[in-house]
């Protein structure tokens, strides 16, 4: 590794963190200012920023994720492999989901949250939330698989769809052979392309990154409002945080460690910037790029499973909001003096592994599939939509932990898969673009 590259591998990074410190600092100030008149046109400049810089992610998405899924099925050496890196993916994604949800129930019945001050935290019951029946929801996640219109879904952002037919799409390309390469070669030119512009978006990001979270802490309030949200769910906020971290910090570095045999500190090294990028967005599609791009140039992971495992993990791999919602459940049920049976628990267990991958990967989903949870659970409607109403004032800051503990999930899925599919390949060139 050459100075200048370990200098820009340790330079970016340190200018995220320092712009999200700054972001929360500077929106924490400015909260009591963020609606007064006077103050409206800088409030609306800096929400013009973190919007310019969202949408930079966003556009960049939809072609990123299909022209890498393609090149990573169709640069696979060995048919049987791309079978393997599947199975292997799919394996590791859900028993780490489950994993996460069990940290989660184990964790919110051990330190009850909702058992000390009941239900005065939550106010009057808002808009109700519509019961969502579990097996729809499956349904509707199935049928998302075989989209009706690859553009519609590109424009709705159906990620799934879009992953499914890039997949057999690179599939097929690769059986056709020579017929198939102008296709491949237009493929790899527009993804070289992609990594270049991704490398470009970085250097300005944290600009967007500040702008971001700045607006999210003065949206909040301010300090003295956020102070007082943590106060009035301090301990629900603590549980959460607590089951992310065993999970993040000590879970998943012991199957890195173990299974990939990857040193943990050197991985977080390799992903600390997309894993900012993840906590500064709340977006696993947002990191994304960021997230291939580390996984190829800075891990040195291969091509095809890094193209391959880290967008679908962006899409069905969401350990933390998986324990996320099973707590969130249970602490609303402990508040309302709610006694749930092992059934429900089993219930809470079972829904919120299958709520986690179905939800998209963009900020607040957890919260649109935890009503499936709620209503599996047999909680009634009106107690879980005042609920819902209170943990969102949180929501925020803990999406932003949660994604992050997803995104660290999909890089170590990465490397536990490229150790065992690939263990003959060389490692790729570590050229700068």
């Amino acid at each position: 590794m050459s100075v200048n590259k370990k200098n820009h591998t340790y330079i970016l990074p340190l200018l995220f963190l320092g712009a999200a410190i700054s972001g929360f600092v500077a929106g924490g100030f400015l909260g009591s200012l963020w609606q007064n008149s006077s103050f409206l046109p800088v409030a609306g400049f800096i929400k013009l920023l973190g919007s310019l810089f969202m949408n930079m992610l966003k556009v960049i998405v939809v072609p990123f994720i299909v022209t890498s899924m393609i090149l990573g099925v169709s640069s696979v050496k060995n048919k049987e492999n791309i079978g393997l890196t599947f199975k292997y993916s799919f394996v590791y994604y859900m028993a780490t989901t489950i994993i996460a949800v069990i940290i989660g129930l184990l964790v919110v019945h051990i330190l009850q949250p909702g058992a000390v001050s009941g239900t005065e935290k939550f106010s009057a019951a808002g808009n109700q939330v519509t019961a969502i029946r579990w097996y729809d929801a499956l349904y509707t996640t199935i049928l998302s698989l075989v989209p009706s219109n690859i553009v519609m879904a590109a424009a709705k952002g159906e990620i799934l769809g879009l992953i499914s037919f890039s997949l057999v799409l690179g599939f097929i390309l690769k059986i056709i052979g020579e017929k198939g390469r102008p296709v491949l070669d237009f493929t790899e030119s527009l993804n070289e392309a992609l990594m270049v512009l991704i490398r470009w978006i970085v250097l300005i990001a944290p600009i967007g990154i500040f702008a971001i979270i700045c607006e999210n802490a003065a949206m909040s309030g301010g300090w003295g409002k956020i102070f007082s949200q943590l106060h009035a769910l301090g301990k629900y906020f603590v549980t959460v945080s607590v089951g992310l971290i065993i999970h993040g910090f000590i879970i998943l570095p012991v199957l890195l460690a173990v299974i990939a045999r990857k040193n943990p500190i050197r991985h977080l090294k390799q992903f600390s910037e997309s894993l900012l990028m993840a906590f500064s967005t709340a977006s696993s599609a947002a990191a994304l790029p960021l997230t291939i791009s580390n996984s190829i140039k800075n891990a040195e992971y291969s091509e095809s499973t890094s193209r391959f495992v880290l967008p679908l993990g962006a899409t069905i791999n969401m350990d933390g909001t998986a324990l996320y919602e099973a707590v969130a459940v249970v602490f609303v049920a402990q508040s309302f003096g709610i006694d749930l049976s092992f059934a429900q628990i089993a219930v809470i267990a079972l829904t919120s592994t299958l709520a986690a991958i179905g939800a998209a990967a963009i900020p607040h989903a957890g919260l649109v599939t935890m009503v499936m949870v709620f209503s599996a659970a047999d909680i009634p409607p009106e107690i879980a939509s005042r609920g819902i109403a209170a943990i969102l004032a949180v929501d925020w800051l803990l999406d932003r932990f949660r994604t992050t503990v997803n995104v660290w999930g999909d890089t170590i899925g990465c490397a536990i898969v490229d150790r065992f599919v690939n263990k003959n390949e060389k490692p790729v060139s570590t050229e700068q673009v």
